[in-house]
């Protein structure tokens, strides 16, 4: 393991707001009707940019210099890596949102442990500092809290959730899957190398490291925002009518990392999933990684175990916990078969 290095786990905030119903009225935007000047200075706070977007009827993608914004009218989901300080987004968000006559109904902070935890910027120098910085931001109507540290047999790969909401139970179709993965595959994580002189931009870079991978056939359907980093690494956002999928490349020796998000719904069929995370996997090899399954139907995470099995993958950990209005979250880890 490298004594330091780039930080490949990310950081995920979600955050859930209520005000005119944007489905029952599509002219009403929400959240969408933030200007660019504004997500610039709530991306200042954390400290990333934007280097490409996409977006259709549903919500809008960014890609970022350090992973991923999705804005919908009433949610919106950040996800960064390296040393940025991600829950400083909380007070200019709430604060625009608030301009807006959106009141926040719902938070979810979620990451994995980090490769390298002394790297990190306040308040991310621990999951306890990280939990009093976010109560202290959030209104009190967010009364039912919970803060929890899943663990797995191997130290590398924990799952830090909190959430927070306004009432104590939620009925939800929706499914949200993370999934992190280390000790990735040498040879194929060299194809996330850009070489030395090309002169390709990131877009065009992107777009063929997407074809090269494999990338591009995970969700056919879903049209791709891909952008990649000089001299190394990769990120994209696929989005395919209201769901989101994306991946982040981190693929130096020592600490490569790469991860997989994806949302739907409970009533999918799960052969869809599990063809997802299979591509995924067989993109990366990884030997080591992690899935954090939220979701309210066991249907769900049990496929991801058949997915994965079947690929050499052995199941070494499994742990489940209950959070007010977020419903069940399964930690699940996975190693190789050669280890």
């Amino acid at each position: 393991m490298a004594v330091s290095g780039f930080e490949g786990f990310e950081k995920r905030l979600e955050l859930h707001f209520f005000g005119d119903d944007p489905v029952m009225n599509m002219d009403n935007m929400g959240l969408r009707l933030l200007d660019f000047d504004s997500l610039v200075k709530v991306l200042n706070a954390v400290q990333c940019t934007v280097v490409s977007a996409v977006g259709n009827q549903y919500f809008d993608a960014y890609v970022l210099s350090e992973s991923s914004l999705f804005v919908y009218p009433t949610k919106i989901i950040i996800k960064t890596c390296g040393t940025t300080q991600l829950l400083k987004s909380i007070p200019p968000l709430l604060h625009y949102a608030c301009n807006l006559g959106l009141t926040l109904c719902s938070c979810k902070y979620t990451r994995g442990s980090f490769i390298f935890p002394k790297s990190q910027p306040f308040p991310h120098t621990s999951f306890k500092e990280e939990v009093i910085y976010i109560e202290d931001k959030l209104p009190p109507n967010l009364c039912y809290r919970k803060a929890t540290v899943m663990p797995s047999k191997m130290t590398s790969h924990s799952w830090h959730v909190f959430t927070a909401s306004d009432q104590a139970n939620l009925i939800s179709d929706a499914y949200t899957v993370e999934v992190c993965m280390t000790e990735l595959d040498r040879v194929l994580a060299r194809k996330f190398f850009q070489p030395a002189g090309d002169g390709k931009t990131g877009d065009v870079a992107g777009k063929e490291m997407t074809k090269l991978t494999g990338i591009g056939e995970i969700n056919p359907g879903s049209i791709i925002c891909d952008f990649a980093f000089d001299p190394c690494g990769y990120s994209m956002n696929g989005i395919d009518n209201d769901r989101y999928s994306t991946i982040h490349v981190t693929p130096e020796d020592g600490f490569s990392y790469a991860s997989y998000e994806c949302v739907g719904s409970i009533f999918d069929d799960p052969c869809d999933l599990a063809h997802a995370l299979k591509k995924v996997v067989q993109v990366f090899r990884p030997a080591t990684l992690s899935i954090a399954t939220t979701c309210t139907s066991r249907e769900v995470w049990t496929s991801v175990g058949h997915a994965l099995e079947p690929l050499g993958l052995k199941c070494r950990s499994f742990a489940v916990d209950e959070f007010p209005a977020a419903g069940s979250v399964v930690f699940q880890t996975f190693t190789a078969r050669r280890k």
